[in-house]
């Protein structure tokens, strides 16, 4: 294993760089039309059939598979999965005008035709995805015939399908039906596949993460950041929930607690990563790595977590920085009234989730916002930090565990929503079980791209989204709007379970 080098070092070489290319060249919906029929391939030119032979190669290879998942949450991907719920909206800056893709999707107004959307947040999630799984599949593709070290082997084909998984699985929550590319896309008829249904979608996804369970190592054999066992039995138990197969969620959930390699943090706040330490700690599944610095591997999301506009002395406040910037625009994802209000009362997850600041120019009241404390880390440099993203925790794990068995009426449920609510310093439960479970992941995981998923797999997504804009429509100074400003017209009248799927594709894909 000690030729699996870190993930944070292996993206500089121009050998890397020639490999993204090559993936890239070869993907037919995201290369333009052209004649690619050659086969002669001199030994001394970078190709798939000269490239994909040392472990030294399959390792560059299943990096690269990671890198777009940096992009994916980065931005686009927690305005479709909160910013899309009710625990986050926009803060309306009437001073500088619309920015209608972040908030046709906060505004559930995005427009559509015949099931295609120009919405750019929809576009970047859907393309980055297939990027990792046309990456993961090159890796497939080859890595059977590789002369490599067996164990080498089984680690990179389990992390290849695992973020193929991974990423339908995504996939099929945001979208419900996409192509599914099972092989390297060589050409462009090879793109333009036919939407699978979520069925045969689902089917794929579960047969990943299992044979991706039998070749990963646990977590405390496995380098830092790489997909694991234990992430991809998450995983797994994750797909189960949604397809309310609550026995097969169950034996597979048991099994990470079984395993004893995760833990609960003992403070809530510390569950998440620091700007260069306390990454990927006990409670951590998965999460995406980011590292601050000039090396491209940097996050920015904190600062798309802000209101506008704030002065760079304001900025400075927040991040810590030596150079810090000012902010103008429009904030997004800042908490909502109705996430504060979730919290019950001594919660300490309150004040480790949400903290305030000040924008003195703004024209929204006193200018007092909540913002995401999650991810508010001191950094070195203006819109560039190195946390992480947590994508799967243990608490995750606990509370998945607690639905399956409340859904099957057995014991232990309570048990398991109790470890989650002892570290937050409440007491038991109150009313129903099930429903208690499911306001403790709201607030447990709030902020994590967790709660749209939740509304739409538990058929709740239309009534509690209409109600909330109806609350937002009523009293739009509650929700960030400047005195006079109202939300537009179309606000809250396009309110549907699935995106639509991104209009760029579909001049390449006429099945869409």
């Amino acid at each position: 294993m000690s030729k699996i080098i870190s993930l944070s070092t292996n993206f500089k070489t121009e050998k890397m760089k020639k490999i993204f290319y090559l993936i890239a060249a070869m993907l037919g919906f995201l290369a333009s039309s052209c004649d690619k029929e050659l086969t002669i391939f001199p030994e001394d030119s970078l190709s798939v059939p000269t490239f994909f032979k040392t472990e030294e190669d399959f390792t560059q290879a299943i990096n690269g598979t990671y890198v777009p998942l940096r992009g994916i949450n980065n931005a686009s991907k927690p305005y479709l999965a909160e910013m899309h719920s009710d625990n986050t909206y926009y803060a309306r800056n009437t001073a500088f005008g619309a920015t209608d893709n972040q908030e046709d999707i906060a505004d559930h107004s995005i427009p559509s035709d015949g099931g295609i959307t120009a919405n750019s947040h929809v576009n970047n999630v859907y393309v980055s995805y297939y990027e990792v799984i046309a990456r993961a599949n090159q890796i497939l593709a080859t890595i059977d015939e590789a002369d490599i070290d067996a164990a080498v082997k089984a680690n990179v084909k389990g992390q290849a399908l695992f973020l193929r998984a991974y990423s339908y699985f995504d996939l099929a929550q945001f979208f419900g039906s996409v192509p599914l590319h099972l092989e390297p896309v060589v050409d462009r008829e090879g793109a333009a596949l036919p939407l699978a249904s979520e069925d045969e979608l689902y089917g794929q996804i579960i047969e990943d993460a299992k044979a991706a369970i039998t070749l990963l190592p646990l977590k405390s054999q496995q380098q830092p950041g790489r997909a694991t066992s234990g992430a991809a039995q998450t995983l797994l138990g994750n797909v189960y929930v949604v397809r309310k197969q609550w026995g097969e969620a169950e034996t597979v959930l048991q099994q990470v607690v079984d395993s004893e390699e995760y833990m609960l943090m003992p403070n809530y706040e510390d569950a998440f990563s620091g700007n260069s330490d306390n990454k990927n700690n006990m409670e951590s599944v998965f999460e995406i790595q980011y590292r601050e610095g000039a090396d491209g591997l940097n996050g920015s999301f904190l600062y798309n977590f802000l209101p506008r506009p704030l002065t760079a002395e304001e900025v400075g406040l927040v991040t810590g920085t030596s150079n810090p910037q000012p902010l103008n625009g429009e904030g997004n994802n800042i908490p909502t009234p109705d996430i504060i209000e979730a919290y019950e009362d001594g919660d300490l997850r309150k004040d480790a989730s949400i903290m305030y600041i000040t924008a003195s120019e703004s024209f929204w009241e006193d200018g007092i916002y909540p913002i995401i404390k999650k991810y508010v880390e001191p950094h070195a440099l203006n819109g560039n930090h190195g946390m992480n993203w947590p994508v799967y925790r243990y608490s995750e794990v606990l509370l998945l565990l607690a639905e399956s068995l409340e859904e099957q009426s057995k014991a232990g449920a309570a048990d398991y929503l109790k470890e989650v609510r002892d570290r937050a310093g409440l007491g038991d439960y109150s009313g129903d079980l099930g429903e208690a479970i499911f306001n403790e992941r709201r607030v447990e995981l709030a902020f994590e791209n967790k709660r749209w998923f939740d509304l739409v797999r538990t058929g709740r997504a239309i009534n509690v989204i209409t109600a909330y804009g109806n609350r937002i429509k009523a009293n739009p100074i509650d929700y960030y709007y400047p005195v006079g400003a109202e939300p537009r017209g179309n606000a809250f009248t396009n309110i549907t379970e699935r995106y639509a799927l991104p209009a760029s594709e579909s001049s390449l894909n006429p099945n869409f």
